[in-house]
């Protein structure tokens, strides 16, 4: 796992929405949209799985997932890489359920998804586009 630079973090916090990229076992791509994220520390993000379909099944077979965030007024971006623990039961779990219910109660909650970061690359336009910074 790498850890997050606060500018990173920061991004990511930022963001309503954020885009998910997934595959499956055979390399098709999935692309879900993710309105529920919060940051545990600055090796794992934790996602919600409410209403997943196709993007359980790809992280079921293949636990790597990328996200992409990008702020329209500095034109940052980055795109982070990880392998994801799918967690159902538990204090984890129990604390994700009723973090969702406070916002929305009739979410069904189903699994926190937790992502341990693994690599991030710059997604910022010009020379250092698609570098790898950790």
């Amino acid at each position: 796992m790498v850890k997050m630079p606060s500018e990173v973090i920061e991004l990511i916090e930022k963001q309503k929405i954020i885009p998910i990229a997934t595959a499956s076992s055979n390399g098709v791509p999935n692309v879900a949209y993710i309105g529920l994220l919060k940051i545990l520390d600055n090796e794992t993000i934790l996602i919600v799985d409410n209403f997943f379909n196709k993007t359980k099944i790809n992280l079921e077979c293949n636990p790597m997932v990328s996200l992409a965030v990008y702020d329209i007024t500095t034109r940052e971006a980055y795109q982070v890489k990880g392998k994801v623990e799918i967690v159902t039961s538990g204090e984890v779990y129990e604390d994700m359920v009723q973090w969702v219910h406070a916002k929305n109660s009739s979410l069904p909650a189903r699994a926190a998804v937790i992502i341990h970061v693994e690599e991030i690359y710059n997604s910022k336009s010009g020379e250092d586009a698609g570098k790898r910074i950790l």
